[in-house]
């Protein structure tokens, strides 16, 4: 059965999201990282792709530890990356293009330099004690449970002066908010309110699967797929760390103050779950959690025809009634999909992204064909690698700087860029090549902006076969066929039409598709 088009559309479902890492955007003052004047400098980029909202990863106050999600000050801006005054200018320049501004809200923990944190920490007896989650050692002394931090090790570290542990998720410098403190929780919201009034149109929430951890801290069970060489974190199965009741309690407060702002502000939901437990934050009946929990399935998906198919049947299938569907390739944590299933099929991939059922994020340098970058030893940045060397853990490799022009240092800095710039052809070489990664991106979105069908129309499975997905986007009496060869050898082609767009470039031979080609085609 297809799944039908709305009635009515607000921006973010007819819209496309680009994810800005902003270290690795643009640097305007030569220091080798990027900065918010950068970002302005880059929006034409982002407005000439067709995007419609930009979401810009943490630039509040940090001692980057984890690069800005380590948070030391929720209501400011690094120096790092400018000021308020930036941010403002910012915004004004993002509203002057047409594009919408989301920016990163970190709710589950904080730095352990914030100023809640060290009073915190200062004695027992303080007034913000309770804004963290503190425990008392096992007899032995050891830590309160077996619970482990996502970068590997405990998730608990003990407090000498205090001689209590305290949680962290993350790094031991990102302390565990504890948001079943009412005053925690009127605070963060309040960080939500002070956004809101300097203009921002929504929030991507961080690791909000961790907000809440069980109050008993019950040892989490044995994962039994779990095998040695994986990442450490994944030993246990984070049965009392994650997707706990009251999170979608919170996801629900959260909702509540967008409403009070408008219908329209957008909060994005970073939760790693199984599908049930994604779905569960788009809230209950009336949908008051999240507008869009990312569904993260096609950066895990192995890549062919039939699991493909399956996945999104599944996932469409699982869907709230009246909730709306997203799509992403790659972010600022995950492997680029370029370099996951080779360009040829990134191509296809663009596709697929850009024609499904809901709203698309996409990640930058993804537009340009990116593929991760070789760090060396003595240039690693991340903690997770540093944690955990040599295992291929570590982020920095998808989080390298944006190749713009032919200039030195590929136009990013003037100065020495924090890490090694490359990863595909400048995107100024790709504007002026119709052949490009660029220039398809730009085809496939100018397309879905033209095509109702594309952006809001129903979505049904036509047939998955000999590694061909063909589906069908119907907007009234319009009605298109999408295509998608996920062979590297031509396929058959059953289903004729004129076609609007297609991969590969040239002529588009009749009842065959290309091998790697995705064909978009009149119904």
């Amino acid at each position: 059965m297809p799944v039908p088009a709305p009635d009515t559309a607000t921006w973010w479902q007819q819209g496309i999201v680009y994810q800005i890492y902003p270290r690795s955007f643009q640097d305007t003052n030569g220091d080798g990282v990027g900065d918010l004047a950068g970002i302005v400098r880059r929006l034409d980029h982002v407005a000439a792709l067709g995007a419609d909202a930009v979401w810009i990863s943490p630039i509040y106050p940090s001692p980057m530890k984890d690069f800005g999600y380590d948070v030391a000050d929720y209501c400011g801006v690094d120096p790092l990356f400018g000021s308020l005054a930036d941010f403002d200018a910012l915004v004004a320049a993002a509203r002057e293009r047409g594009l919408k501004v989301l920016l990163d809200f970190v709710p589950s923990h904080t730095s352990d330099e914030h100023p809640w944190f060290r009073e915190s920490r200062a004695s027992r007896d303080s007034a913000k004690r309770d804004w963290y989650v503190w425990a008392d050692p096992k007899p032995d002394g050891g830590p309160p449970n077996n619970w482990l931090s996502e970068f590997g090790g405990s998730a608990w570290s003990f407090d000498e002066t205090t001689g209590q542990y305290w949680l962290h998720i993350y790094l031991r410098e990102q302390p565990a908010l504890n948001w079943r403190n009412p005053d925690v929780r009127a605070a963060m919201l309040d960080v939500m309110r002070f956004w809101f009034d300097r203009g921002v149109d929504g929030f991507r929430v961080d690791a909000v699967e961790h907000l809440v951890p069980a109050v008993a801290l019950t040892d989490n069970p044995p994962d039994p797929d779990w095998r040695p060489g994986m990442q450490e974190a994944r030993a246990l199965h984070r049965a009392f760390t994650a997707h706990q009741p009251e999170v979608f309690d919170a996801a629900r407060a959260m909702r509540a103050v967008a409403k009070e702002y408008a219908p329209e502000r957008l909060l994005i939901g970073e939760a790693y779950g199984t599908l049930p437990e994604v779905m569960a934050y788009y809230g209950g009946e009336g949908l008051d959690g999240f507008q869009l929990p990312f569904n993260f399935q096609l950066i895990f998906a192995e890549w062919r025809a039939d699991a493909i198919a399956r996945m999104v049947d599944g996932y469409e299938a699982a869907l709230p009634p009246g909730a709306w569907p997203n799509w992403v390739l790659g972010n600022h944590d995950r492997p680029r999909i370029a370099g996951r299933v080779g360009a040829a099929q990134a191509r296809v991939a663009a596709m697929l992204l850009l024609t499904l059922r809901g709203t698309p994020t996409i990640y930058q340098g993804d537009e340009l064909g990116m593929v991760d970058v070789p760090i060396p030893p003595e240039m690693v940045q991340d903690p997770m690698e540093k944690n955990a060397p040599g295992q291929g853990f570590g982020r920095d490799p998808v989080r390298t700087p944006i190749p713009w022009d032919e200039s030195r240092n590929a136009g990013f800095t003037t100065g020495t860029p924090w890490l090694p710039i490359g990863g595909a052809p400048p995107a100024s070489v790709q504007a002026m090549d119709d052949a490009s990664m660029l220039a398809l991106h730009r085809r496939l979105i100018a397309l879905r902006r033209a095509e109702p069908a594309l952006a809001l129309g129903s979505y049904r499975t036509l047939s998955v076969e000999d590694d061909v997905i063909v589906f069908e986007r119907v907007h009234g009496d319009r009605r298109l066929v999408v295509a998608l060869n996920f062979a590297n050898t031509p396929r058959p082609l059953a289903i004729a039409g004129e076609v609007l767009l297609s991969t590969h470039d040239g002529a588009h031979e009749t009842g065959m598709l290309a091998a790697n080609e995705g064909r978009i085609l009149v119904g």
